[in-house]
């Protein structure tokens, strides 16, 4: 395609206001900060102008290499007016302001184009150059652009480091003291590597920004004590905030002793953290002046927003879209708060009335209306928190947020998550996946078989067990109800990971002992040895001893001591026996017990950290010891789970995504209803991410069946057309194995009486195998998930298949193949020639490949899929393509869309 100066193209003009909806995007930036992007358009000349106004004379000289003191309006119209193809130029805006400027054009209508940008002095060194780099190289793949090239000042080391740390492959040459660069667009696994951190890094900032104030306005303060207002502001100055308190109220000079501004305007320093409780039909005008004041953080704890109906969504959005806008991250509306225990910090902005115990614990909590009695059941528990955020209708700041910033969160050692949904399945499972290799994440996820109603048509109901499969190959302990969080919690915060699922037991009552030994084998532990009974009248130094060489034994892993106290000598003399015996010996293996019928840390059990509370080695109590070993169940599984290897994300050879891309933009052609795709669609598609269905034929008569299985080779099965005879258990819509031509002929007449249609298909015999089907679904709580089992009506009826959730690492692939309970099948089961496992395994990747690059597709199926020794060959193939329900996790960083409704 040629393109002239004027922005037309080969085709005609281009309407320069025309452009993908989709390249708009909001940004975090590297100190936190949010601007938006857009393509440039005419009516931005105005803007354009100022921006280079307020550029120093330095930084016109870097980018134009000359003094260019002003923008010619030759110029001007041509920086302005694009074709949003072979011309991009993406703008950042703060505000109404432009804060930085990048650009690319195509070269000699080849797949070259020269890239360039400039951004703000005021700006410089928040990250813009290369945001902007990811989203130009990410369009300029979009419209099939291949490589980029760039002139540079070798004086600019600022934009050669852009260039140089973005994980390309940069070739250099240098002419008369100007750099020329070049490099291929196409992602890499480091260019990726590095993306993947810098949005790391930033969100993790915005977070650190909201948690770590220096000074914090309550907008909407109160002296009446029954108003939000008053219970924020009270909360705040009990927990003794380490910063500043501005109460924000038009009608009193102070509110609780403390002196009050009629506006956040009037405040006379800068404000990191604004509290909003007022009235939901004032937020917006108390917005606009957070705006202008430059707030870095808003925390809406107002509710009768998107909760509310319609109305409140509306207002909800218009209200992070101009947040956003301005450069502010919002938590809520309709939250609790949030709060960091942290000496330095001492933060308690919720509607909670104490602060915590300090703890390595953080929080995230979407309901509001429960966060409350959550602090209130850690405190009683012992549980102590590092930090806790409950976000309320989520609009914007949202759990995947938090889990950045706890990844290198130096004070928190374990999360702790309540969800009602998630926003972002794909980026949730990646992150946790990553996170959960370091740091421990428990979470309660109510509203499990709730489904939206644009994932009703696509959805399958997941059984349980792969419920439990799909969570933990995330990393992430899965509890069902928030009494199993605090009581999995407690082990996790003060006992260490166990190298193995050997149990000991311990106690006074052999009756409780077996208790939890057969509890212990429900829940797939091993008993190291018969429970150990020392007797109701044994003594604390009998019970410490039987207690030591348990735990000194090599043939144990754990340990649970189970306590019934005696009438004749006090509990708590056993209890810090226990308490001493464990802390001399520095065994290295988790501990829970029944102990004097407490829940949570009793004094007596508990070794007091520098803050006075329980801290690491202190022993969980609990109730009965079905719930010590659950919990103590769950910390063994996911110690397992991280001594596993984690396996690769690898990318099947032969893949060409952006033709199936481009396949898909042709078939959609904008439409918004899923379609199912024809034969030749789907053999076009799956071919490009090297899955071949066996060579077939349509026929629509004896002659045309001869001549395809002459044309294919034989031997060949006819099959019908219809699914629902295809798929019999009887065969009654196949002929297999038809050898020569009357076969053939005969085959097809038989199915012609037996389905009352003409047209057949004519496919060459795979080799013989296992009848295997791979599939991809959507799921509410994970996004895409590769399916995997054996074709045919005992393996469905008894629901006997495996899920991952995509992205697949190389391992997930390989466990995902054996873990149906008919996978011995695949193996040699009873003598037969085992299946090539490995092709199987490449289909796996090269499928769940597919699902990564295509969000489109809603669904696939391939059934069967012949698994022989030969090979995994597909006899069949179904697709529907439609519009994507949940947000992909690929493409250059952008926080999530405001218009996007969970």
């Amino acid at each position: 395609m040629s393109t002239g100066d004027d922005g037309t193209t080969g085709h005609g003009p281009r309407d320069p206001y025309d452009y993908p909806r989709k390249w708009e995007a909001d940004v975090v930036l590297s100190d936190g900060g949010v601007v938006h992007l857009r393509p440039i358009v005419p009516s931005d000349a105005e803007r354009l102008v100022a921006f280079h106004g307020r550029l120093s004379e330095r930084t016109r000289y870097l980018r134009y290499f000359g003094a260019y003191p002003r923008i010619p309006q030759r110029d001007l119209e041509r920086f302005t007016t694009v074709d949003h193809h072979d011309r991009v130029a993406f703008i950042a805006l703060l505000g109404d302001d432009i804060v930085a400027v990048g650009r690319y054009e195509r070269l000699n209508h080849g797949p070259s184009a020269e890239v360039a940008f400039v951004v703000d002095d005021a700006h410089q060194g928040r990250g813009l150059g290369s945001i902007l780099l990811e989203h130009l190289a990410a369009a300029a793949s979009e419209c099939g652009l291949r490589r980029f090239v760039a002139e540079v000042l070798a004086e600019n080391s600022a934009m050669v480091r852009v260039f140089r740390d973005a994980g390309y492959q940069v070739s250099r040459a240098i002419e008369e003291g100007v750099l020329h660069l070049e490099f291929d667009i196409e992602s890499t696994e480091e260019s990726l590597a590095v993306a993947r951190a810098r949005e790391q890094a930033a969100e993790a900032r915005s977070v650190h920004n909201l948690l770590h104030p220096s000074s914090v306005a309550v907008i909407g303060a109160s002296k009446d004590p029954t108003k939000v207002g008053y219970a924020v502001l009270s909360n705040l100055l009990a927990a003794d905030f380490a910063g500043t308190i501005y109460p924000v109220n038009p009608e009193h000079h102070s509110v609780r002793g403390v002196r009050a501004y009629k506006s956040v305007l009037e405040i006379p320093d800068p404000v990191d953290l604004a509290v909003v409780a007022v009235p939901a039909d004032q937020v917006e005008s108390v917005l606009d002046g957070a705006l202008v004041k430059g707030v870095k953080t808003l925390l809406i704890v107002s509710a009768g927003f998107a909760e509310a109906g319609p109305h409140g969504l509306h207002a909800e959005l218009r209200l992070v879209g101009e947040a956003r806008a301005h450069g502010m991250r919002v938590v809520g509306p309709n939250a609790l708060g949030v709060l960091n225990t942290d000496p330095a910090v001492r933060l308690n902005a919720t509607l909670a009335p104490r602060l915590p115990a300090r703890g390595r614990a953080g929080f995230f909590c979407q309901s509001g209306a429960l966060g409350s009695a959550i602090l209130a059941d850690a405190g009683q528990r012992g549980l102590g928190l590092s930090t806790f955020v409950s976000a309320g209708n989520r609009a914007d700041v949202s759990g995947n947020d938090l889990l950045q910033y706890w990844e290198t969160d130096p004070a928190t050692d374990l999360v702790l998550l309540y969800l009602e949904s998630f926003g972002n399945p794909r980026k949730f499972a990646r992150l946790a996946r990553r996170l959960g290799r370091t740091k421990p994440i428990v979470a309660v996820k109510s509203g499990r078989h709730a489904v939206r109603p644009q994932l009703a048509a696509n959805s399958t109901e997941v059984d349980e067990a792969s419920v439990q499969a799909l969570f933990e190959q995330a990393g992430v302990v899965r509890v069902e109800n928030l009494a199993q969080l605090f009581d999995t919690a407690l082990v996790f915060a003060h006992q260490p990971l166990p190298a193995g699922s050997r149990v000991g037991i311990v106690g006074n009552s052999s009756a409780i002992g077996l208790l939890a030994a057969d509890t212990a084998r429900a829940q797939g532990l091993r008993v190291a040895f018969e429970p150990v009974d020392v007797g109701a009248q044994a003594g604390p130094e009998e019970f410490a001893a039987a207690v030591r060489e348990a735990l000194v034994s090599p043939d144990t892993d754990a340990l649970v001591v189970v306590f019934v106290p005696p009438l004749a000598v006090p509990g708590t003399a056993y209890a810090r026996a226990l308490r001493e015996v464990v802390h001399g010996l520095d065994q290295r293996k988790p501990i829970v017990s029944t102990f004097l019928a407490a829940e949570g840390v009793p004094a007596e059990l508990a070794v007091i950290g520098p803050d006075g509370s329980p801290g690491h080695g202190s022993i969980p109590s609990f109730a009965s010891p079905e719930r010590a070993v659950a919990a103590l169940a769950k910390v063994i599984r996911y110690a397992a789970w991280r001594q596993r290897p984690q396996g690769n994300l690898v990318r099947p050879s032969g893949v060409h995504a952006e033709a199936a891309q481009e396949i898909v933009r042709e078939l959609l052609a904008g439409g918004d209803k899923n379609i199912v795709l024809e034969d030749d669609e789907v053999v076009r598609l799956v071919g490009c991410y090297g899955i071949d269905v066996v060579r077939f034929r349509v026929v629509d008569s004896a002659d045309g069946a001869v001549a395809a299985a002459e044309e294919i080779g034989y031997p060949v099965t006819v099959k019908a057309v219809d699914e629902r005879l295809r798929g019999r258990p009887d065969l009654a819509g196949v002929r297999l194995d038809l050898g020569y031509a009357d076969a053939v002929r005969r085959g097809y007449e038989d199915l012609r009486t037996v389905s009352h249609e003409d047209e057949m298909y004519v496919q060459k015999m795979a080799p013989k195998g296992v009848s295997c089907s791979i599939g991809l679904q959507d799921d509410p709580s994970f996004g895409t998930l590769v399916s995997f089992g054996l074709s045919g009506l005992v393996s469905t009826l008894l629901g006997d298949r495996a899920y991952r959730a995509v992205p697949l690492t190389d391992v997930d692939a390989a466990t995902l193949i054996r873990e149906p309970k008919s996978a011995p099948l695949l193996t040699g089961y009873r003598g037969d020639e085992p299946a090539d496992l490995a092709a199987l395994q490449d289909m796996v990747l090269r499928v769940a490949a597919l699902a990564e690059d295509n969000p489109e597709v809603r669904a696939l199926t391939l059934d069967p899929v012949m698994a022989s020794p030969e090979g995994a060959f597909v006899a069949n193939a179904r697709i529907v393509l439609g519009p994507p329900p949940a947000r992909p996790d690929t493409g250059p960083r952008r926080l999530r869309p405001i218009n996007a409704v969970d």
